[in-house]
């Protein structure tokens, strides 16, 4: 166990590339495990305060697994961009799982996180005791992958963390206009990592080239399959109140698409909600609970 309150544990993927996690809380707590998956060029850093409260709740502690992708974080690299695919990186995933005997889990996909979470239930249902949908759901508004189209594969290399973080206030205060200065000198340091000497992103920006398939010219396609495989588990929604990427209109018909949804909006925060917050958290431990609770009914 770090400093941090984690375990770093790698995973060869069933190709040979080597996968990064975290580990959070004693792997031998009853009820299934916690698995954390980022967004589209995020890490495992970004669940870190919502992990280490689900692993230190002091009634119902959890054991929660938080991945790097291929391609993101400590993972490695893949020579072959094609390869940062939602069917690879779920293939990734469900290795990740198996290996750490951590199936089945409640996933808290964000954004990326959330459409590897519907695929999952479609593939593998009974890999999932409960879904956490962050930001992301089986419809996808065309103006927010139009945003992310913007920035991904630009990252760039700031001389500082305090230029990196003036430089992600002035791109995404729109999205986040009640962050403070900490909290943008904090996603600074999950967006960029020292390396000989210089800041360098932390995800490999080819990833841009997962972007490439979707034509805003023509409708995207949905996931409405997918999200009605997770028809079997409890599943909760969390829509950020600025998203340009999930809809509240989109959030209505899942509701009428399963039975017993949870809803929480996340006031004056986009895409996606930084799962930081104690009010969200708090909300987030119960549904584990549940979750819990039904998988052992």
């Amino acid at each position: 166990m770090t400093d941090d309150g984690y375990r770093s544990h790698f995973v060869t993927a069933t190709d040979g590339l080597r996968l990064h996690l975290r580990e959070y809380g004693d792997r031998t707590l009853p009820g299934p495990a916690v698995v954390c998956l980022p967004g589209l060029t995020r890490t495992a850093a970004d669940f870190h305060p919502l992990a280490c409260a689900l692993a230190n709740d002091p009634v119902h502690p959890r054991r929660v697994l938080a991945l790097d992708y291929r391609g993101r974080g400590l993972s490695g690299y893949d020579s072959n961009p094609d390869h940062y695919s939602i069917p690879v990186e779920l293939d990734d995933v469900l290795t990740v799982m198996t290996a750490c005997e951590a199936l089945p889990a409640v996933l808290i996909g964000t954004s990326r996180g959330g459409l590897i979470t519907m695929a999952m239930a479609a593939a593998r249902p009974t890999a999932i005791a409960g879904a956490v949908l962050n930001d992301i759901g089986p419809k996808i508004e065309a103006a927010g992958i139009a945003r992310i189209k913007t920035y991904v594969g630009r990252a760039g290399s700031p001389p500082g963390f305090a230029e990196g973080a003036a430089g992600l206030r002035e791109k995404f205060s729109g999205e986040f206009p009640d962050w403070t200065d900490e909290d943008w000198l904090a996603m600074a340091h999950r967006t960029w990592r020292q390396e000989n000497g210089h800041l360098v992103p932390t995800y490999d920006q080819a990833i841009a080239r997962a972007l490439a398939a979707f034509d805003l010219s023509k409708p995207l396609p949905d996931m409405w399959p997918q999200f009605d495989a997770l028809a079997h588990v409890p599943v909760m929604v969390i829509r950020g109140g600025l998203s340009d990427l999930l809809s509240a209109a989109t959030v209505e018909a899942m509701r009428e698409h399963h039975r017993g949804l949870e809803v929480i909006e996340v006031p004056r925060q986009g895409h996606a909600p930084d799962l930081a917050g104690d009010d969200v958290i708090a909300r987030i431990a119960a549904f584990v609970a549940r979750c819990t609770e039904a998988a052992s009914a």
